[in-house]
């Protein structure tokens, strides 16, 4: 979308500020790993309540060795949201694990059902992934008291949800994401966050070859060489990233604010314009506001809709097809059958979002939405 008022779904926001650490990380002659990194390390952890944090280069790395250090392992079960991006699912496929996928607890709360997870926690399930979808927080001490009273463990995906108080408090660990999309960006990375030291000490090995140092303490004299003492993988996040990281991290709580003060005006448009589209979750649900979903009337044709607000310059996208659907999981294990899910990712549209969105162009979009709506019924 390249018109002037064209309105992208989201875009990162970077300026003069990441140019510039760019340009130090650039005139420091590191680029990799290095102490960049540690302050953002950090930085993200002192934000949400903790020591230390793990960088990695994705939320699918950090899921990926989430799961691997907590032990999970081929013949284990983990439950899994299928209203989410694939990769957390995925990742439970890299440690030979079965994903037991979950529905939803209704299509106004598309967060994975408690009662589900009861209904199918056999004594192979090991642990836990709660995605909080859009940004809207999941009930964590419910969730906590799940997994305790079943002896498993409670991962978070919180790609979604940056900044928000109480993340990554509850669980065994939560994974973050980076992604260009994400409510702050380093184009590509990822975070680990967990209470629990000796985890992490083990994710900093893992995100490494295996290795018991790295370059940077081998190039300032703390180590001469090094050993390889697991299988490790090639998950580490560079200083480049690490420098506009820190940048927009400071940036983060503003924006998240102004997400959710975008998202409450859609909600009151939508309520008086399109009452026949709902928003999924209450206006008072604690939410970093990452995603914009609507959920179309039933019997909407979704594709025209997105064909018609593309037409007026409006960009708009779907979270998500469900994961037990791609041909790929359906090969795994075809009879999964998710009613609420299903009924949820067949309507779910997302509206643009993110802090460059001024409040007039949340009017165009909800009308140009009302205008699609009308058509498509005549």
């Amino acid at each position: 979308m390249d018109a002037e008022n064209d309105l992208s779904l989201a875009i990162p926001i970077v300026g003069d500020e990441e140019k510039a650490a760019l340009c130090e990380v650039i005139e420091s002659g590191w680029l990799s790993m290095g102490p960049r990194v540690e302050e953002f390390e950090r930085a993200f952890a002192a934000l949400h309540g903790h020591k230390t944090a793990v960088a990695v280069n994705s939320c699918t790395a950090a899921l990926h060795l989430i799961l691997l250090a907590l032990g999970v392992r081929p013949g284990d079960e983990v439950l899994v949201p299928a209203v989410t991006f694939v990769a957390t699912v995925n990742a439970v496929l890299y440690v030979g694990a079965t994903p037991v996928f979950l529905d939803i607890e209704d299509v106004a709360l598309p967060i994975v059902s408690l009662e589900e997870a009861a209904a199918k926690c056999s004594s192979k399930v090991k642990a836990a992934i709660v995605m909080h979808y859009g940004g809207y927080i999941a009930d964590m001490p419910r969730w906590r008291a799940f997994c305790d009273e079943r002896r498993i463990m409670l991962i978070e995906d919180a790609a979604h949800a940056p900044g928000m108080s109480g993340v990554g408090k509850l669980s065994d660990a939560s994974a973050f994401s980076f992604f260009s999309n994400k409510n702050m960006s380093t184009a590509e990375g990822g975070m680990v966050l967990s209470s629990d030291e000796n985890m992490l000490s083990a994710i900093r090995r893992l995100r490494g070859h295996g290795m018991t140092s790295n370059t940077l303490d081998r190039h300032l004299g703390h180590a001469h060489s090094y050993d390889v003492t697991v299988l490790g993988y090639n998950y580490r996040l560079d200083e480049l990233r690490a420098a506009i990281g820190l940048v927009q991290l400071r940036h983060l709580p503003e924006w998240n604010l102004k997400r959710n003060a975008l998202s409450l005006s859609y909600r009151e448009k939508l309520s008086c314009l399109v009452p026949s589209a709902s928003v999924p979750f209450g206006p008072g649900h604690p939410t970093a506001a990452h995603l914009m979903p609507v959920l179309l009337p039933e019997g909407t044709e979704r594709g025209r809709v997105m064909d018609a607000m593309r037409r007026s310059g409006i960009q708009t996208s779907i979270h998500y097809p469900p994961v037990h659907r791609f041909a790929y999981y359906r090969s795994l294990n075809p009879n999964v059958v998710l009613p609420k899910t299903e009924e949820f990712c067949r309507r779910e549209l997302s509206l643009p979002l993110h802090p460059a969105i001024e409040p007039g162009d949340a009017d165009r979009v909800v009308t140009r939405l009302f205008e699609a709506l009308k058509k498509g019924s005549e």
